[in-house]
């Protein structure tokens, strides 16, 4: 679920980078939450047991805002730097998780599992490579979306489990729209212009954005609510590889040799935590696929 949520966002913001050279950042905003919101209204009123009810409406606004926030800034980054550099530097996301679950969630992580973590983000680092001029005011922009998108996983996996994940999806698009539309007027975005002047690609890629990011915050939630934090984080690595790929493919950026070889130590990173949970898993007698004994529950 995670590996399938971090290549949805690493296909969004190729998408991203590629419609923002034409169309308006507050109106792909605007649509990507609207779509959003639609969809999972439409989720809710037709499935049985569906609720728009939610337990703690403050835990669902709180994660919505910081969400819109962490958009914002990684959409407008997505006009000015290349997919691959821009999800590597937001990839410093996992390593800040890790330790705000250790501090906040006071989950247990182990020696091999943070050796692992800060290989992959010494991965992560190779790519950005500091120094190599990437590091200018706008890579202000990712690490404030890093840093917001941490507190929004952190909350996500502290209620995750007491919540339904598909209402909690609904919120996310009600109040990413909701917050989103003043910002649409204050910026002089016309999302009926927009739509009239686009061209028939365009209004795809418009929709498939606002799919993906639905997709992959379901994907998200679901995680959260099955394993911990701590566990989930060296996964999400995995969008820096899809990011490249998919990056060289729709936008005909291909990653160096120096990009290649920190997608490498990502990918081992990854593995070797999907070892460690195997082995974690065998040595409690449970099945792999049992990795909701988390501390949320306490």
């Amino acid at each position: 679920m995670i590996v399938a949520a971090a290549s949805c966002f690493a296909v969004m913001d190729t998408t991203i980078s590629w419609i923002g050279a034409v169309v308006s950042i507050a109106v792909v905003l605007w649509l990507r939450y609207a779509i959003h919101a639609v969809v999972m209204a439409g989720w809710l009123a037709l499935a049985q047991g569906g609720s728009f009810r939610t337990r703690n409406l403050r835990f669902q606004v709180l994660r919505g805002s910081l969400l819109l926030f962490s958009s914002a800034m990684a959409f407008t980054a997505l006009r000015q730097m290349p997919v691959a550099e821009f999800t590597a530097t937001v990839m410093l996301t996992p390593l800040l998780v890790t330790l705000l679950a250790a501090l906040w969630l006071k989950e247990r992580v182990s020696p091999a599992r943070w050796v692992l973590v800060v290989l992959g983000f010494g991965g992560a680092l190779v790519m950005i490579r500091p120094g190599s001029g990437l590091f200018g005011w706008i890579a202000l922009l990712p690490l404030a979306a890093a840093l917001s998108n941490a507190s929004f996983q952190l909350l996500t996996s502290r209620y995750a489990a007491y919540e339904d994940p598909y209402t909690t999806n609904f919120y996310t698009g009600v109040t990413g729209v909701a917050l989103a539309t003043p910002l649409l007027f204050l910026l002089h975005g016309d999302v009926s212009d927009t739509l009239q002047s686009a061209q028939p690609l365009q209004l795809m890629v418009l929709l498939l954005i606002g799919l993906l990011g639905t997709a992959g915050h379901l994907l998200l939630i679901m995680a959260f609510g099955r394993a911990p934090a701590s566990t989930l984080m060296p996964f999400q690595y995995s969008q820096i590889g899809v990011a490249a790929v998919a990056g060289a493919v729709l936008l005909g950026k291909r990653p160096d040799g120096w990009s290649w070889l920190g997608m490498g130590l990502i990918a081992l990173a990854g593995a070797g935590s999907a070892w460690l949970t195997v082995r974690e898993a065998a040595a409690r007698n449970q099945p792999v696929s049992a990795l909701a004994a988390d501390t949320l529950a306490d």
